[in-house]
């Protein structure tokens, strides 16, 4: 009689790796303390089914429930082993999901969790908190807009004002780019009364003072400066025109221009944001000045003196002067244009007509100030013959015409004027220079490419399809965690790279031979594609067999203290992974 063998596929890819990390993280172990689960809850504890979740949404770069039961059923016993316990595809079923979601959206519980999440994340990696970074972003989805719902229209960064959002405050560790508080708020709430509260989030999680806090202008409000400094933190940020109105910037300006004031130049390595070539390049020019300050803090006057770092940007002015030159061509160009005779072309007889339309060219283009516009007026008379019953008689023909020119002296002090921004600061000179103020906020993109990738792929919160509110908090927080994932892993491959000076190789599939030291961590889990477990059940034994890892995967490993134990116990029963 013939033996019956039941054979099963799994995808594995880099479902080990996820679970592994996340475990290292203590993911599961601080969602099951701070977010228990009542007595009627059955199966895959709430942490481990958030975990497991998270790692399918991090493979597959799919946050939608209605897609993880049937992609769980087909990996049940890749999941089961790497988590040491037995899972079901009832544990990811659309209402389990929603628990976990609804779970997540409780804010004492969240705050409670993300401040032991940070602590035990400082611990394990031996990060030293220095520098935060805040900023905010906008999140569409096709939610219901209600009077205090989360989904409302406002000023969208996601550029589809048709769409209603919520918005998301976000504060992350420097260099790494580390999430250390995620604050969702309502999506037309405006930016500038978001940090006091984020700087709030942040000492409590922290339990740490004397840190640098870096943001855009809308941080420079006076409100928020002088509240970090009464808390003993330090801040840094570019003012607006309306924390620095033009006239202020004016006389900061003037001693450059006298050439009065000498200047400071700015450098730093050349391609220091990518793998780095040792050579250095002049980036920006400047001085600072002290402004003292006082404002109001929770009822108490506080005064401090404030450095103002008056900085040009030497790229940035060299973009905005050829931005200005196209400006002033194309608008020599169009005023230019108003002389031109010919079919349906306006012909102007009227000076006041011709200067109204030159003028509207001009202000069209911005350059008001910048260009010369001499109008010319002339009068011909023509005579005209007698015709029938009409007698001879001399017409008057009136031609208007307009020359341009440019202001070369307006145009160089306009020049001048490009690139020059204001930054603002309470730390002291021996704490951040000049220099490390640029080169500090330079790191702004840090941030931003991480609200990128909490919004694309492989965390995709955009577009969201969930309605209620709860929901769309708990998605939020979920993917946040996931957003620490993916920054740790590549945060922990460049350290150990740097450590020893090399690169990896074998991450390009159009190039294997390509290295770098500053891998991404999309690129890290992409490599770990096409590994398959292979189950072979027969009466009486079970046989399984996992594709071979390759160099480049042990190498990555390695590069994360991991061993291929976290690959190989997928087919502990076997003799080895063959």
């Amino acid at each position: 009689m013939s033996e019956r063998l039941m054979v099963t596929n799994e995808r594995v890819d880099d479902i080990p790796l996820l679970l592994a990390q996340m475990e290292r993280m203590g993911v599961p172990f601080l969602l099951d303390e701070f977010f228990p689960t009542h007595g009627n809850w059955q199966g895959l504890s709430l942490g481990w089914t958030a975990t497991m979740w998270l790692g399918h949404i991090l493979s597959e770069g799919d946050h939608r429930l209605n897609h993880v039961q049937d992609w769980a059923e087909k990996r049940l016993e890749t999941l089961s082993r790497c988590s040491d316990q037995e899972v079901r595809a009832l544990d990811f079923s659309d209402d389990r999901l929603a628990d976990v979601l609804r779970a997540l959206s409780q804010d004492a519980a969240w705050d409670g969790f993300e401040a032991a999440l940070n602590g035990h994340l400082l611990r394990v990696y031996d990060l030293k908190p220095q520098q935060v970074r805040l900023d905010s972003t906008t999140a569409s989805g096709y939610g219901s807009v209600t009077p205090e719902g989360l989904f409302q229209f406002g000023h969208s960064k996601d550029h589809r004002p048709d769409l209603p959002q919520v918005k998301v405050m976000l504060s992350t560790l420097d260099p790494l780019g580390l999430p250390l508080a995620t604050t969702v708020l309502p999506g037309q709430r405006a930016d500038d009364p978001l940090y006091v509260p984020a700087i709030t989030r942040v000492r409590e999680g922290l339990g740490q003072r004397g840190l640098l806090y870096i943001g855009d202008c809308k941080m420079g409000a006076l409100e928020t400066r002088a509240f970090t400094q009464a808390g003993g933190d330090f801040y840094l940020c570019p003012l607006s025109e309306r924390q620095l109105p033009a006239e202020v910037l004016e006389t900061y300006l003037a001693p450059v221009e006298r050439q009065e004031q000498p200047l400071t130049d700015v450098y730093r390595e050349k391609g220091a944001d990518a793998e780095g070539t040792g050579e250095r390049e002049r980036i920006a020019e400047g001085y600072e000045r002290l402004v003292e300050l006082t404002a109001e803090v929770d009822g108490q006057l506080i005064t401090w003196m404030e450095r103002r770092l008056v900085l040009r940007s030497l790229k940035q002015a060299q973009a905005q002067e050829a931005a200005l030159r196209s400006r002033l061509a194309k608008a020599e160009q169009a005023v230019a244009a108003l002389n031109e005779r010919g079919r349906g072309k306006k012909r102007f007889t009227e000076l006041a007509a011709l200067q109204q339309a030159a003028e509207a060219q001009v202000e069209q283009y911005r350059v008001q100030g910048l260009l010369r516009l001499h109008y010319e007026e002339e009068i011909k008379e023509r005579a005209v013959r007698r015709y029938r019953s009409r007698p001879a008689t001399v017409r008057q023909e009136r031609e208007v015409r307009v020359t341009v020119e440019v202001d070369e002296a307006a145009l160089q002090k306009a020049l001048a004027r490009l690139g020059w921004r204001v930054y603002a600061t309470n730390a002291p000179a021996g704490l951040l220079s000049l220099q490390q103020a640029v080169l500090a906020y330079r790191e702004q993109y840090v941030i931003e490419r991480g609200m990128g990738r909490l919004k694309g792929r492989p965390l995709s919160l955009t577009p969201m399809y969930l309605q209620r509110d709860d929901r769309v908090t708990g998605l939020i927080r979920l993917l946040a965690i996931g957003l620490r994932v993916l920054t740790l892993l590549e945060f922990v491959v460049r350290r150990n790279l740097a450590a020893t000076g090399e690169k990896l190789a074998g991450l390009y599939a159009g190039n294997p031979t390509r290295a770098t030291a500053r891998p991404t961590a999309e690129r890290l889990l992409e490599a770990f594609q096409e590994i398959t477990l292979t189950v072979i059940q027969e009466p009486h034994r079970t046989h399984r067999h996992l594709t071979p890892l390759s160099e480049v995967q042990q190498r990555i490993l390695a590069l994360l203290d991991f061993s291929t134990e976290i690959y190989a116990r997928l087919c502990a029963d076997s003799a080895k992974p063959s």
